[in-house]
């Protein structure tokens, strides 16, 4: 690597205005990283807040908290206070009060100090409220429709009265099942969460929600129902098309509390008492899509002092209650909606609706018809080159939803339990002409919080982060996905591995991935190994570097985003199996050699007898994540106070890195495996001794010059532009970011993508298609490059010594003829802007800090002091600092928090003058 002579200069920016206690506020107050939760089970859950302060330079010197037990009747019970503690920090504080009783909301409120010694006022009040928190606190049971059979895979309904005698205060339900619900009081759904309860290794880990219900309840007469649906437990799952994986039978499991004005409670479970039936769902699977027939609709069963048809008592099953755990998803709900933009008639005839977008969820269908007419409508990603709707790529997905007409007025349908990966809609059976009002796209995925966002003075670059967005929405299904239409869908470990950073970029995403690694924890194999899919649902197939390495590398990227020790803490005892794992599989060489490895998948390949593509030895790419998992545990346990774990873990990460330079290095700096992969993994990983890293560096730029594209599959490619960077070579990264023709992250957009590819030419120039045994067009793995977009480009880059972006690095790069970026990011203290333009051969960035954190600005000056702040330069503290017009020198400098402009001549400007 060229290295630079730095100079650091700290900035201190005087405040503008005198301190004002009442601009001190403590804002946005999160209980487990979320706002007012329902059903914490947490013992000891994590309190987080902001502060926000008319004045730069803002530091947390202290804080206290107090929480209070709250009554439903009214008042409330001081249970925890901390008095004034003396720190920085504003997230992640554990309750340490009395213990927390199950049920019960509890309020909190927190004052934070300046560093003058300055108090602000109590914040407002936030509350959360904890769950059962024990399996004694269940007194429901698990309730089936018991003359069910296992091969019977029509979803079912189930119902039960009661009558509530007082005046109401509140009323919660707590309520799973074995399949997906949706439970109604009164004819009026519980919340509106989807696909409840969610995607979990469910013979080890159950959620149940919590609702809070008291609008609904009435008092008088009452009606409970539910539908439950095959979903994820046994509906077609896990690659192919096999059912009842979890299990052969659909199940409820209920409670309702209701709280009177007199202090009494009143509790409705599952029980004996319910009855379970039919209804107008005829089939409803999450590959295939539902069948609805609305001429066999009861109505007003789901109102009191009603008797549906065929309904019979209920079956009480013996389930265990130990694995059910208060619900930790990120709720999946309808965000959105998207109107076609035009009707399509192909050439075959076919009425096909165009949404504009590739989406995931469904379609709102508002229909007229006579009673008994069936619209089928049928869901593709793309068209094929005669402009004919294509399906072949879904495999063995029907990917179809029926809709049978009750008839006369106006219909209106959405499935229950099923979504599909679409652009296009086929329509077919539609009674009277179609028009644009027929049909109305709904949105689905996990509810996270969007947290970060990219543009630039590139269009496509612009569209690029448009289908990074696009596609982590549409796999972000309570699991992150590899695929949202074909018969798959699966929670692949390695495509969330490589996308995690730029994840964490787009979305909070720190619940999101925390729900998911403790099933990858729990689904973990006696010998260590980790499944490929997780929720496992392929026997325990699994064991490949880069997969299994996500049981490391994701918490740690979680820790680094949000400052999660605890993600640590929890995940600890798997990562240790998990590279414990790959010392068995490596022997004494330290060299994982032999296994069966999907190594850098879908990298480029070409037909050409001379070159058939871009091949990296498995075993390398094995070797080379062996040993940065053990460099990262060893980090981990460090951190967590593991000192003997930590030496070990670093003895055995510098064992691995030996070992992999006596076979894989020549002298020349050139690897065996002459790949762009290679390299990347190589110099990212910091495998190679350092005298050989500048000259592995000029290798992996030779192949990308040679070449003139990317080669690099989905190991390779989150690490190639950074790699490239690093090490001198901006100009090539930018190249390949710029680069329109196959292969490349543009050539999709100029084919009309609107999601991220799973392949680099999953449609050729001529129209034709990839393979259509492994060909999605939503498979966000390629969009790892936002990663690179958010922190070379913009450059925002957390600092793993200070997590959670309490420090951060600035340093923005223009190049690749872009003109401006800017990129915003909300963190755990607040918003972090980066926005730079070149304006006159000059660098101009504005930019803010967010109260109690700081920034160190990286830039590259060609002379001293031509970096200026509002218009005054920043002067070297100290001097003997030499600049020359050739290298130039990197300047590190302070920013407190507040809105900075700063301004200093582009070096790439002066060198082309």
């Amino acid at each position: 690597m060229k290295y630079k002579k730095i100079l650091l200069l700290w900035l201190f920016l005087l405040p503008t205005a005198l301190y004002s206690a009442n601009g001190l506020r403590v804002t946005v107050l999160t209980c487990e990283h979320l706002t007012h939760p329902l059903g914490v089970d947490e013992l000891a859950p994590r309190l987080s807040w902001q502060t926000r302060s008319p004045e730069k330079n803002f530091v947390q010197s202290a804080y206290e908290i107090e929480v209070f037990r709250k009554f439903p009747e009214g008042g409330r019970q001081k249970v925890w206070g901390t008095g004034k503690v003396t720190s920085d920090i504003s997230f992640d504080i554990a309750y340490a009060g009395n213990r927390l009783d199950p049920a019960t909301r509890y309020e909190w409120k927190v004052r934070v100090w300046n560093d003058k010694g300055k108090a602000s006022d109590w914040s407002e009040s936030a509350w959360w409220e904890t769950g059962l928190m024990d399996p004694g606190q269940w007194k429901g049971k698990f309730v089936a429709v018991s003359a069910k059979k296992p091969d019977d895979h029509r979803p079912v309904c189930f119902r039960r009265e009661f009558v509530a005698t007082k005046t109401i205060v509140s009323a919660r339900l707590y309520v799973t099942s074995l399949g997906l619900y949706q439970f109604f009081i009164n004819g009026q759904k519980a919340g509106n969460d989807l696909f409840t309860p969610g995607w979990t290794s469910y013979n080890k880990r159950l959620q149940y929600q919590v609702y809070d219900v008291t609008p609904l309840v009435k008092k008088g007469d009452n009606a409970l129902t539910a539908l439950v649906g095959d979903g994820w437990y046994r509906g077609n799952i896990g690659g192919k098309i096999q059912r009842n994986y979890f299990g052969d039978q659909l199940a409820l499991l209920a409670q309702l509390e209701v709280r009177f004005q007199d202090g009494t409670m009143q509790r409705v479970t599952t029980d004996e008492s319910w009855q379970g039936g039919d209804g107008p769902l005829l089939a409803s699977d999450i590959y295939n899509g539902e069948s609805y027939d609305a001429t066999l609709e009861q109505p007003g069963w789901q109102m009191p002092s009603t008797s549906p048809l065929g309904f019979q008592p209920v079956t009480v099953l013996d389930k265990p209650l130990h694995v059910l755990i208060a619900s930790r998803s990120v709720p999946v709900r309808a965000v959105g909606e998207i109107h076609p933009v035009k009707i399509l008639r192909t050439p075959r005839g076919e009425t096909v609706f165009d949404m504009g977008q590739n989406m995931v969820g469904w379609t709102r269908l508002r229909v007229k018809g006579n009673r008994g007419d069936k619209v089928i409508l049928s869901f593709a990603e793309v068209l094929d080159k005669n402009g004919n709707f294509y399906t072949e790529n879904l495999r063995k997905a029907k990917a179809t939803d029926e809709y049978r007409l009750r008839g006369g007025e106006t219909e209106v349908f959405e499935p229950h339990f099923t979504f599909h990966g679409f652009r296009f809609v086929m329509v077919e059976g539609l009674p009277g002409l179609p028009d644009l009002n027929t049909l109305t796209g709904i949105v689905i995925h996990s509810d996270m919080v969007p947290s970060g966002n990219f543009s630039c003075s590139d269009s496509l670059i612009n569209q690029l982060q448009h289908n990074i967005v696009w596609g982590q929405k549409g796999n972000s299904l309570d699991v992150p996905t590899d695929c949202p239409q074909r018969d798959e869908r699966l929670g692949w470990t390695g495509d969330a591995q490589v996308f995690a950073p730029t994840a964490a970029f787009n979305f909070d995403v720190q619940t999101f991935f925390s729900k998911w690694l403790a099933d990858v924890s729990a689904d973990q194999l006696p010998d260590g190994k980790i499944t490929d899919v997780v929720p496992d649902v392929r026997s325990g197939r699994g064991g490949s570097a880069a997969w299994g390495d996500v049981v490391v590398m994701v918490p740690w990227t979680l820790y680094q985003r949000y400052g999660d020790k605890q993600i640590l803490a929890d995940g600890y005892p798997a990562m240790k199996a998990w590279v414990e794992y790959m010392h068995g599989r490596a022997g004494s060489g330290n060299l994982w050699r032999g296994d069966s490895q999907y190594g850098d998948w879908l990298a480029f390949a070409t037909t050409q007898s001379d070159y058939p593509g871009a091949t990296t030895e498995k075993d390398l790419v094995a070797t080379a994540f062996y040993a940065h998992s053990a460099a990262l545990l060893s980090q981990i346990a460090a951190l967590l106070g593991k000192e003997s774990d930590a030496l070990s873990y670093k003895e055995l990460s510098a064992q691995v890195k030996a070992s992999f330079c006596h076979e894989y290095l020549a002298p020349s700096g050139r690897l065996v495996s002459n790949t762009q992969t290679a390299y990347c993994l190589a110099l990212a990983f910091h495998l190679l001794p350092e005298e050989q890293r500048q000259k592995a560096a000029d290798h992996l730029a030779e192949d990308v010059r040679k070449m003139n594209h990317l080669t690099t599959g989905f190991v390779g490619t989150p690490l190639l532009c950074q790699s490239l960077a690093d090490y001198g070579y901006a100009d090539l990264a930018f190249q390949l970011l710029t680069n329109k023709e196959y292969p490349s992250w543009l050539y999709p957009v100029t084919q009309g993508a609107t999601t991220i590819w799973e392949r680099w030419d999953g449609q050729k120039p001529d129209g034709t298609f990839q393979d259509p045994k492994m060909n999605s067009f939503n498979h966000y793995a390629y969009g790892a490059i936002g990663d690179w977009l958010y922190g070379y480009v913009a450059g925002i880059r957390p600092d793993p010594e200070s997590p959670g972006y309490h420090h951060f690095f600035l340093n923005p790069h223009a190049g690749g003829g872009l003109t401006h970026a800017e990129a915003t990011l909300e963190t755990r203290y607040g918003k972090i802007i980066s926005s730079w333009r070149l304006a006159e051969g000059q660098m101009v960035l504005d930019c803010t800090v967010p109260e109690n954190s700081y920034a160190t600005l990286q830039v590259e000056l060609v002379s001293p002091g031509s970096l200026q702040e509002e218009g005054k330069p920043v002067l070297p503290v100290g001097g003997g600092i030499a600049f020359t017009a050739e290298k130039g020198s990197l300047v590190s400098l302070r920013l407190g928090s507040g809105k900075h402009h700063l301004t200093w001549p582009d070096k790439g400007m002066v060198e082309r003058k």
